[in-house]
């Protein structure tokens, strides 16, 4: 068989497609050794020491933050090369996005502020996103609207800036299609998420920050399903490997039928570059948004495909 060539955008040119960690396979535990092949990459912690007579003992690094009741990912130090907050995802392969459940929406069909919390497979919250929209574009633009999403750390700091503009929602006009742009830090592209025009299925195209496309998302036909997770393929640039997955979360009947909070799961090889992984979560919020966010009536939705 021909050797298979790392897709765009891949650091270790040994990986061949397939050979991704499964979608439900479960990261690493805490306490394995950095550096060694095949052992996880963070929360390394060295056995205790007895140490000679006068020499202070360093204190204990990469121990998970307790901040208000919520266990936060141990901080990782600074990389060359690499956004500062970015540091997080060269240590996971999938992340999961909660959306949090908002009473007054409920109850009032007001729409507010979408709020997400961002986790690694451990439950560790790695980041917190907030959507930053006035209250009039959210009610009368609904799932079509602009808007800007802030994602910060467990410092406080944000890392991430995602920058949606008012297109048109309709595969019409497949010169207006959807767009969002991913800043790391704040201000700085590090990439984009384009729509690509299909009669029937939802595509999309995400780009570095010189415009250069990288990566493909495909979504199924309908997009819509009961009782099961709906899944959009990450594949590489000429489509022929699947890299990654973007999958909504069957969340039940009632969430289903009462909220518009969703959860999704989010899996990408573990040596993809930071700023492609950081992409890839906005592509993420683009789809929740375009898909399966419900505006006041419970009906309209900015997807062309539902």
């Amino acid at each position: 068989l021909p050797a298979h060539k790392p897709a765009p955008g891949f650091s270790n040119t040994n990986y061949a497609p397939g050979n991704q960690v499964p979608y439900d396979y479960p990261q690493h535990a805490p306490g394995a050794y950095q550096g060694v092949a095949g052992a996880g990459s963070y929360g390394f912690q060295g056995q205790p020491m007895a140490v000679p007579g006068g020499f202070a003992v360093p204190p204990i690094q990469n121990q998970p933050i307790m901040t208000g009741g919520t266990i936060w990912m141990p901080v990782p130090p600074p990389l060359p090369n690499c956004p500062p907050g970015l540091e997080y995802l060269t240590q996971i392969d999938q992340i999961l996005i909660h959306q949090q459940i908002e009473l007054l929406e409920i109850v009032t069909g007001f729409e507010t502020n979408n709020k997400y919390e961002i986790k690694n497979t451990l439950g560790q919250r790695v980041y917190f996103a907030a959507e930053d929209t006035e209250c009039c574009t959210r009610n009368c633009c609904g799932p079509s609207r602009p808007f800007t999403l802030r994602i910060i750390d467990n410092l406080g700091h944000e890392v991430i800036t995602l920058q949606r503009p008012l297109r048109c929602s309709s595969c019409c006009f497949p010169c207006c299609l959807q767009e969002l742009e991913v800043q790391s830090p704040p201000g700085t592209p590090v990439g984009y998420v384009v729509q690509n025009w299909h009669p029937c299925l939802p595509k999309f195209t995400i780009q570095n920050e010189k415009r250069m496309d990288i990566l493909k998302i495909t979504g199924p036909c309908v997009v819509c399903s009961c009782c099961e997770d709906i899944n959009f393929e990450v594949k590489s640039i000429d489509e022929t490997s699947t890299v990654g997955r973007i999958s909504k979360q069957w969340t039940g009947f009632v969430k289903e039928a009462f909220t518009d909070a969703d959860n999704f799961g989010i899996t990408f090889p573990m040596d993809l570059d930071v700023k492609m992984k950081a992409v890839m979560i906005g592509a993420c919020f683009l789809i929740d948004f375009m898909f399966f966010e419900h505006a006041g009536d419970k009906k309209q939705r900015a997807g062309v495909w539902q």
